[in-house]
Protein backbone atom coordinates (compact mmCIF):
# COMPACT_ATOMS: atom_id res chain seq x y z
CA UNK A 1 0.00 0.00 0.00
CA UNK A 2 1.75 3.47 -1.09
CA UNK A 3 1.30 6.28 1.00
CA UNK A 4 -1.33 8.13 -0.82
CA UNK A 5 -3.50 4.94 -0.59
CA UNK A 6 -3.14 4.91 3.10
CA UNK A 7 -4.16 8.88 3.07
CA UNK A 8 -7.42 7.55 1.54
CA UNK A 9 -8.32 5.29 3.37
CA UNK A 10 -7.82 7.34 6.69
CA UNK A 11 -9.52 10.20 5.35
CA UNK A 12 -12.87 7.70 4.56
CA UNK A 13 -12.46 6.07 7.70
CA UNK A 14 -12.38 9.37 9.21
CA UNK A 15 -15.30 10.89 7.58
CA UNK A 16 -17.84 7.37 8.09
CA UNK A 17 -16.83 8.04 11.80
CA UNK A 18 -18.00 11.82 11.23
CA UNK A 19 -21.20 10.50 9.71
CA UNK A 20 -21.73 8.13 13.05
CA UNK A 21 -21.58 11.28 15.02
CA UNK A 22 -23.26 13.75 13.09
CA UNK A 23 -25.96 11.04 13.32
CA UNK A 24 -26.12 10.48 17.09
CA UNK A 25 -25.50 14.39 17.04
CA UNK A 26 -29.03 15.11 14.67
CA UNK A 27 -31.10 12.70 16.47
CA UNK A 28 -30.28 14.15 19.84
CA UNK A 29 -32.88 16.24 22.30
CA UNK A 30 -35.24 16.00 18.83
CA UNK A 31 -38.77 14.82 19.14
CA UNK A 32 -38.73 11.84 16.41
CA UNK A 33 -40.23 12.57 12.76
CA UNK A 34 -41.61 10.77 10.27
CA UNK A 35 -38.11 11.07 7.97
CA UNK A 36 -35.97 10.10 11.26
CA UNK A 37 -38.25 7.53 12.34
CA UNK A 38 -36.99 5.95 8.80
CA UNK A 39 -33.78 6.57 8.85
CA UNK A 40 -33.03 4.62 11.97
CA UNK A 41 -34.30 1.35 11.06
CA UNK A 42 -31.12 -0.09 9.18
CA UNK A 43 -29.22 3.21 10.11
CA UNK A 44 -25.76 2.00 9.67
CA UNK A 45 -26.32 0.80 6.38
CA UNK A 46 -28.20 3.86 5.68
CA UNK A 47 -25.09 5.81 6.82
CA UNK A 48 -22.68 3.50 4.91
CA UNK A 49 -24.51 4.42 1.77
CA UNK A 50 -24.88 8.07 2.68
CA UNK A 51 -20.35 7.76 3.04
CA UNK A 52 -20.76 6.09 -0.21
CA UNK A 53 -22.27 8.75 -1.85
CA UNK A 54 -20.43 11.54 -0.40
CA UNK A 55 -16.78 9.54 -1.54
CA UNK A 56 -18.04 9.22 -4.96
CA UNK A 57 -19.55 12.65 -5.37
CA UNK A 58 -22.71 11.69 -5.51
CA UNK A 59 -24.60 13.05 -3.05
CA UNK A 60 -27.92 15.30 -3.54
CA UNK A 61 -29.88 16.78 -0.68
CA UNK A 62 -33.09 15.00 -0.40
CA UNK A 63 -36.85 16.59 -0.31
CA UNK A 64 -37.59 18.93 2.07
CA UNK A 65 -41.05 19.77 3.85
CA UNK A 66 -42.18 23.70 4.25
CA UNK A 67 -44.63 24.49 6.65
CA UNK A 68 -45.95 28.05 8.15
CA UNK A 69 -45.01 29.28 11.88
CA UNK A 70 -46.38 31.59 13.30
CA UNK A 71 -44.52 32.22 16.20
CA UNK A 72 -42.96 34.36 17.25
CA UNK A 73 -43.41 36.15 14.04
CA UNK A 74 -45.53 34.14 10.80
CA UNK A 75 -42.00 32.42 8.59
CA UNK A 76 -41.28 30.16 6.45
CA UNK A 77 -39.62 26.73 7.25
CA UNK A 78 -38.00 24.34 5.21
CA UNK A 79 -37.45 21.20 6.97
CA UNK A 80 -34.87 18.63 5.88
CA UNK A 81 -35.21 15.60 5.47
CA UNK A 82 -33.29 13.60 7.92
CA UNK A 83 -30.06 12.07 5.95
CA UNK A 84 -29.48 15.70 5.14
CA UNK A 85 -29.47 16.77 8.59
CA UNK A 86 -26.79 14.21 9.36
CA UNK A 87 -24.62 16.25 6.57
CA UNK A 88 -25.32 19.44 8.15
CA UNK A 89 -24.41 18.77 11.77
CA UNK A 90 -21.52 17.51 10.03
CA UNK A 91 -20.45 20.32 8.31
CA UNK A 92 -21.17 22.32 11.16
CA UNK A 93 -18.58 20.56 13.61
CA UNK A 94 -16.19 20.68 10.90
CA UNK A 95 -16.46 24.69 9.57
CA UNK A 96 -17.95 26.26 12.94
CA UNK A 97 -14.63 26.27 14.67
CA UNK A 98 -12.85 28.36 11.24
CA UNK A 99 -15.00 30.70 11.85
CA UNK A 100 -15.46 30.69 15.59
CA UNK A 101 -11.88 32.18 15.95
CA UNK A 102 -13.01 35.11 13.67
CA UNK A 103 -16.12 35.91 14.90
CA UNK A 104 -16.64 39.19 17.07
CA UNK A 105 -17.69 38.90 20.68
CA UNK A 106 -21.14 40.61 20.05
CA UNK A 107 -22.70 38.21 17.43
CA UNK A 108 -24.98 35.81 19.43
CA UNK A 109 -26.88 33.51 17.21
CA UNK A 110 -26.47 30.21 17.07
CA UNK A 111 -22.90 30.15 19.03
CA UNK A 112 -21.69 27.88 21.86
CA UNK A 113 -22.23 30.34 25.18
CA UNK A 114 -24.17 33.11 23.35
CA UNK A 115 -27.54 32.98 22.96
CA UNK A 116 -30.70 36.03 23.26
CA UNK A 117 -29.92 36.29 26.98
CA UNK A 118 -26.10 37.22 26.70
CA UNK A 119 -27.07 39.65 24.38
CA UNK A 120 -29.71 41.00 25.99
CA UNK A 121 -27.05 41.53 29.20
CA UNK A 122 -24.31 42.94 26.69
CA UNK A 123 -26.64 45.44 25.35
CA UNK A 124 -27.86 46.45 28.63
CA UNK A 125 -24.52 46.83 30.01
CA UNK A 126 -23.04 49.20 26.94
CA UNK A 127 -25.88 51.06 27.13
CA UNK A 128 -25.05 51.65 30.67
CA UNK A 129 -20.84 52.55 29.70
CA UNK A 130 -21.97 54.56 27.01
CA UNK A 131 -24.14 56.48 29.10
CA UNK A 132 -21.84 57.13 31.79
CA UNK A 133 -24.62 55.34 34.54
CA UNK A 134 -27.22 57.28 32.77
CA UNK A 135 -25.79 60.80 33.66
CA UNK A 136 -24.63 61.66 30.10
CA UNK A 137 -26.57 61.56 26.98
CA UNK A 138 -26.49 58.28 24.43
CA UNK A 139 -28.43 57.00 21.59
CA UNK A 140 -29.57 53.59 20.17
CA UNK A 141 -29.74 53.10 16.44
CA UNK A 142 -31.22 49.67 15.73
CA UNK A 143 -31.53 48.68 12.37
CA UNK A 144 -33.09 45.61 10.37
CA UNK A 145 -31.84 43.70 7.13
CA UNK A 146 -34.82 42.86 4.52
CA UNK A 147 -35.64 39.85 3.99
CA UNK A 148 -32.33 38.78 5.11
CA UNK A 149 -32.14 35.13 4.45
CA UNK A 150 -33.43 35.04 1.01
CA UNK A 151 -30.90 38.01 0.15
CA UNK A 152 -27.96 35.87 0.80
CA UNK A 153 -25.73 35.74 -2.31
CA UNK A 154 -24.87 31.94 -3.08
CA UNK A 155 -21.96 32.81 -4.94
CA UNK A 156 -20.48 35.38 -1.84
CA UNK A 157 -21.38 33.23 0.51
CA UNK A 158 -19.22 30.02 -0.88
CA UNK A 159 -16.28 32.01 -2.22
CA UNK A 160 -15.95 33.76 1.45
CA UNK A 161 -15.87 29.99 2.96
CA UNK A 162 -13.58 28.62 0.54
CA UNK A 163 -11.39 31.31 0.44
CA UNK A 164 -11.10 30.27 4.34
CA UNK A 165 -11.01 26.67 4.28
CA UNK A 166 -7.77 27.40 1.82
CA UNK A 167 -5.74 29.54 4.37
CA UNK A 168 -6.76 27.19 7.08
CA UNK A 169 -6.36 23.58 5.58
CA UNK A 170 -3.12 22.95 7.62
CA UNK A 171 -5.85 22.93 11.01
CA UNK A 172 -8.92 21.32 9.28
CA UNK A 173 -10.54 18.13 11.44
CA UNK A 174 -12.21 16.78 7.94
CA UNK A 175 -10.15 16.48 4.20
CA UNK A 176 -10.39 19.40 2.76
CA UNK A 177 -12.00 18.27 -0.83
CA UNK A 178 -14.91 16.55 0.73
CA UNK A 179 -15.65 19.31 3.37
CA UNK A 180 -15.80 21.60 0.08
CA UNK A 181 -17.71 19.65 -1.62
CA UNK A 182 -21.06 19.26 1.00
CA UNK A 183 -20.77 22.70 1.69
CA UNK A 184 -21.11 23.49 -1.90
CA UNK A 185 -23.88 20.89 -2.02
CA UNK A 186 -25.90 22.66 0.79
CA UNK A 187 -25.31 26.12 -0.24
CA UNK A 188 -26.32 25.77 -4.29
CA UNK A 189 -29.17 23.00 -3.31
CA UNK A 190 -32.59 24.14 -4.83
CA UNK A 191 -35.12 22.97 -1.84
CA UNK A 192 -38.16 24.64 -3.94
CA UNK A 193 -37.81 22.49 -6.23
CA UNK A 194 -37.95 19.11 -4.52
CA UNK A 195 -40.55 20.02 -1.45
CA UNK A 196 -43.41 19.14 -0.16
CA UNK A 197 -45.59 21.82 1.15
CA UNK A 198 -47.54 21.46 4.00
CA UNK A 199 -51.08 22.72 3.30
CA UNK A 200 -52.42 26.13 5.19
CA UNK A 201 -53.58 28.46 2.87
CA UNK A 202 -54.55 31.09 4.98
CA UNK A 203 -51.26 31.58 6.62
CA UNK A 204 -49.51 31.05 3.25
CA UNK A 205 -51.19 33.53 1.80
CA UNK A 206 -50.36 35.95 4.72
CA UNK A 207 -46.54 35.76 3.90
CA UNK A 208 -45.30 38.00 2.24
CA UNK A 209 -43.05 37.44 -1.30
CA UNK A 210 -39.95 38.80 0.36
CA UNK A 211 -40.17 36.86 3.48
CA UNK A 212 -40.73 33.21 1.06
CA UNK A 213 -37.57 31.45 -0.59
CA UNK A 214 -40.13 30.61 -3.43
CA UNK A 215 -39.64 34.29 -4.70
CA UNK A 216 -35.76 35.11 -4.04
CA UNK A 217 -34.28 35.22 -6.92
CA UNK A 218 -31.78 33.45 -8.73
CA UNK A 219 -28.77 32.85 -6.99
CA UNK A 220 -29.73 33.71 -3.55
CA UNK A 221 -31.36 32.56 -0.28
CA UNK A 222 -30.71 30.01 1.96
CA UNK A 223 -33.73 27.98 3.81
CA UNK A 224 -34.53 29.33 7.43
CA UNK A 225 -34.55 25.80 9.11
CA UNK A 226 -31.39 24.10 8.67
CA UNK A 227 -28.74 23.93 11.27
CA UNK A 228 -26.13 24.88 7.85
CA UNK A 229 -28.06 28.55 7.32
CA UNK A 230 -27.60 29.72 11.09
CA UNK A 231 -24.00 29.09 10.47
CA UNK A 232 -23.72 30.61 7.18
CA UNK A 233 -25.43 33.57 8.32
CA UNK A 234 -23.15 34.30 10.85
CA UNK A 235 -20.29 33.72 8.37
CA UNK A 236 -22.14 35.79 5.59
CA UNK A 237 -22.59 38.59 8.16
CA UNK A 238 -19.06 38.58 9.71
CA UNK A 239 -17.63 41.16 7.18
CA UNK A 240 -20.27 43.29 8.15
CA UNK A 241 -19.42 43.24 11.29
CA UNK A 242 -15.52 43.79 10.91
CA UNK A 243 -16.54 46.83 9.05
CA UNK A 244 -18.66 48.57 11.82
CA UNK A 245 -16.02 47.49 14.23
CA UNK A 246 -12.70 47.76 12.92
CA UNK A 247 -13.07 50.40 10.06
CA UNK A 248 -15.83 52.76 11.50
CA UNK A 249 -14.66 52.39 14.92
CA UNK A 250 -17.91 51.69 16.50
CA UNK A 251 -17.02 50.15 20.20
CA UNK A 252 -21.03 49.12 21.49
CA UNK A 253 -22.00 47.29 18.59
CA UNK A 254 -24.37 44.09 18.75
CA UNK A 255 -26.15 41.54 15.95
CA UNK A 256 -28.46 38.49 16.67
CA UNK A 257 -28.77 37.26 12.56
CA UNK A 258 -30.25 40.26 11.09
CA UNK A 259 -31.11 42.90 13.74
CA UNK A 260 -28.33 44.90 15.24
CA UNK A 261 -27.66 47.81 17.71
CA UNK A 262 -25.17 50.64 17.73
CA UNK A 263 -24.77 52.91 20.61
CA UNK A 264 -23.14 55.96 20.72
CA UNK A 265 -22.94 59.58 22.73
CA UNK A 266 -23.37 61.85 19.68
CA UNK A 267 -27.01 61.53 17.52
CA UNK A 268 -25.33 62.72 14.79
CA UNK A 269 -22.70 60.55 14.34
CA UNK A 270 -25.20 57.47 14.39
CA UNK A 271 -26.88 59.50 11.53
CA UNK A 272 -23.74 59.97 9.73
CA UNK A 273 -23.20 56.25 9.76
CA UNK A 274 -26.73 55.44 8.12
CA UNK A 275 -25.52 56.27 4.62
CA UNK A 276 -22.14 54.31 5.15
CA UNK A 277 -24.02 51.21 6.33
CA UNK A 278 -26.46 51.18 3.86
CA UNK A 279 -23.81 51.39 0.90
CA UNK A 280 -21.68 48.74 2.54
CA UNK A 281 -24.36 46.40 2.78
CA UNK A 282 -25.55 46.65 -1.37
CA UNK A 283 -21.97 46.88 -2.61
CA UNK A 284 -20.47 44.05 -0.66
CA UNK A 285 -23.24 41.94 0.28
CA UNK A 286 -26.18 42.32 -1.92
CA UNK A 287 -28.40 43.59 1.04
CA UNK A 288 -31.12 46.05 1.66
CA UNK A 289 -31.95 47.82 4.92
CA UNK A 290 -35.48 47.65 6.16
CA UNK A 291 -36.93 51.28 5.30
CA UNK A 292 -39.45 51.19 8.24
CA UNK A 293 -37.27 49.23 10.93
CA UNK A 294 -34.69 52.36 11.83
CA UNK A 295 -34.81 53.19 15.29
CA UNK A 296 -32.94 56.34 16.47
CA UNK A 297 -34.09 57.22 20.18
CA UNK A 298 -32.36 58.56 23.40
CA UNK A 299 -31.52 55.56 25.97
CA UNK A 300 -34.05 56.48 28.11
CA UNK A 301 -36.97 55.95 25.90
CA UNK A 302 -35.91 52.33 25.99
CA UNK A 303 -34.92 49.16 23.66
CA UNK A 304 -36.46 46.68 22.44
CA UNK A 305 -33.76 43.50 21.72
CA UNK A 306 -34.20 40.15 21.24
CA UNK A 307 -36.65 39.96 23.71
CA UNK A 308 -36.14 42.34 26.21
CA UNK A 309 -37.63 46.00 26.67
CA UNK A 310 -34.36 47.71 28.32
CA UNK A 311 -34.21 51.04 30.39
CA UNK A 312 -32.29 52.83 32.60
CA UNK A 313 -31.80 50.53 35.45
CA UNK A 314 -34.09 47.86 34.74
CA UNK A 315 -34.91 44.67 31.93
CA UNK A 316 -38.36 43.92 31.26
CA UNK A 317 -39.54 41.17 29.30
CA UNK A 318 -41.18 41.91 25.98
CA UNK A 319 -44.79 42.44 25.07
CA UNK A 320 -44.41 39.55 22.76
CA UNK A 321 -43.63 37.17 25.24
CA UNK A 322 -46.47 38.15 27.81
CA UNK A 323 -49.09 37.95 24.94
CA UNK A 324 -48.09 34.30 24.05
CA UNK A 325 -47.44 33.39 27.88
CA UNK A 326 -51.39 34.51 28.19
CA UNK A 327 -52.12 32.48 25.10
CA UNK A 328 -50.63 29.31 26.40
CA UNK A 329 -52.59 29.68 29.60
CA UNK A 330 -55.50 29.99 27.68
CA UNK A 331 -54.55 26.79 25.73
CA UNK A 332 -54.42 24.64 29.11
CA UNK A 333 -57.20 25.47 30.73
CA UNK A 334 -58.98 24.79 27.81
CA UNK A 335 -57.46 21.81 27.06
CA UNK A 336 -57.56 20.38 31.17
CA UNK A 337 -61.58 21.35 30.88
CA UNK A 338 -62.11 19.41 28.16
CA UNK A 339 -60.11 16.37 28.54
CA UNK A 340 -58.55 14.03 31.08
CA UNK A 341 -54.69 14.47 30.54
CA UNK A 342 -52.72 11.71 29.84
CA UNK A 343 -49.14 11.94 31.84
CA UNK A 344 -46.81 12.86 28.45
CA UNK A 345 -49.46 15.90 28.15
CA UNK A 346 -48.97 17.02 31.49
CA UNK A 347 -45.07 16.72 31.16
CA UNK A 348 -45.91 18.86 27.99
CA UNK A 349 -47.80 21.62 30.02
CA UNK A 350 -44.97 21.57 32.57
CA UNK A 351 -42.32 21.93 30.16
CA UNK A 352 -44.11 24.51 28.15
CA UNK A 353 -45.23 26.68 31.23
CA UNK A 354 -41.58 26.35 33.31
CA UNK A 355 -39.76 27.65 29.34
CA UNK A 356 -41.74 30.80 29.48
CA UNK A 357 -40.81 31.00 33.58
CA UNK A 358 -37.06 30.48 32.65
CA UNK A 359 -36.70 32.89 30.33
CA UNK A 360 -38.95 35.52 32.66
CA UNK A 361 -36.90 35.04 35.99
CA UNK A 362 -33.79 37.01 33.98
CA UNK A 363 -36.37 39.95 34.20
CA UNK A 364 -38.05 42.33 36.46
CA UNK A 365 -41.16 40.28 36.09
CA UNK A 366 -42.29 38.64 39.79
CA UNK A 367 -45.73 40.71 39.55
CA UNK A 368 -45.95 39.80 35.84
CA UNK A 369 -45.38 35.96 36.58
CA UNK A 370 -47.75 36.03 39.60
CA UNK A 371 -50.47 37.33 37.67
CA UNK A 372 -49.85 35.05 34.67
CA UNK A 373 -50.16 32.26 36.87
CA UNK A 374 -53.16 33.49 38.64
CA UNK A 375 -54.92 32.88 35.83
CA UNK A 376 -54.83 29.16 35.89
CA UNK A 377 -58.12 27.38 36.56
CA UNK A 378 -58.24 25.36 39.68
CA UNK A 379 -58.17 21.92 37.78
CA UNK A 380 -54.66 22.98 36.66
CA UNK A 381 -53.93 22.86 40.29
CA UNK A 382 -55.33 19.69 41.14
CA UNK A 383 -51.76 18.51 38.62
CA UNK A 384 -49.26 20.97 39.32
CA UNK A 385 -48.10 23.46 41.67
CA UNK A 386 -46.06 26.49 42.39
CA UNK A 387 -42.53 27.19 44.22
CA UNK A 388 -43.32 30.32 46.37
CA UNK A 389 -40.78 32.61 43.56
CA UNK A 390 -43.25 31.41 40.75
CA UNK A 391 -40.24 30.40 39.08
CA UNK A 392 -41.42 27.36 38.15
CA UNK A 393 -43.85 24.70 38.75
CA UNK A 394 -43.84 21.26 39.13
CA UNK A 395 -46.42 18.23 39.04
CA UNK A 396 -48.27 16.89 42.45
CA UNK A 397 -46.99 13.52 42.73
CA UNK A 398 -50.43 11.97 43.67
CA UNK A 399 -53.16 13.21 41.28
Amino acid sequence: MNLFTQHEEQNNDALLLGLFEAYRDARKNKRAKRTQVAFEFEHEKKLMRLHKSIENRRYKPLQSTAFISTKPVIREVFAAHFQDRVVHHLIFKHLSPVFESQFIEDSYSCRKGKGTLYGVNRMYDFIDECSEHYSTDAYVLKLDIQGYFYSINKEILYETIKKRLMAEEASLTMNLATLDYLIKSTIYAEPTKNVKIYKDEENWARLPKSKSLFYAKEGYGLPIGNLTSQLFSNIYMHRFDDYVTRELGVKYYSRYVDDFVLVHNDKAYLLSLLKKIRVFLKEKLHLTLHPKKIYLQHFSKGLVFLGAYMKPYVKYVERRCKTSFYTLVAQINSELKENVPSDDTLHHMRSSVNSYLGTMRHFSSFKLRKRVLRGFDDVFYHYFMLDKSFSKVVLKQYY
